[in-house]
């Protein structure tokens, strides 16, 4: 997921893409507990990926303020 891809989403649809990365942290934090988990990177680009959208959208409301 590039910045660049991220900022052109609209609010709702960066909200919407942020629950569905959360559901997908939660899921592999689950895998990686039963050792389950086969590319523990996965986790990392996930947390960072949570990490890009939550700074795009504080940028967007700070941008409508």
């Amino acid at each position: 997921m590039k910045p660049s891809d991220v900022r052109a989403k609209t609010v709702d649809e960066l909200n919407d893409e942020l629950v569905s990365l959360k559901k997908e942290q939660f899921n592999l934090r689950f895998q990686r507990a039963t050792q389950q988990l086969e590319n523990t990177a996965q986790v990392r680009k996930v947390r960072r990926n949570i990490a890009r959208v939550q700074t795009i959208l504080r940028e967007k409301s700070a941008e409508a303020k």
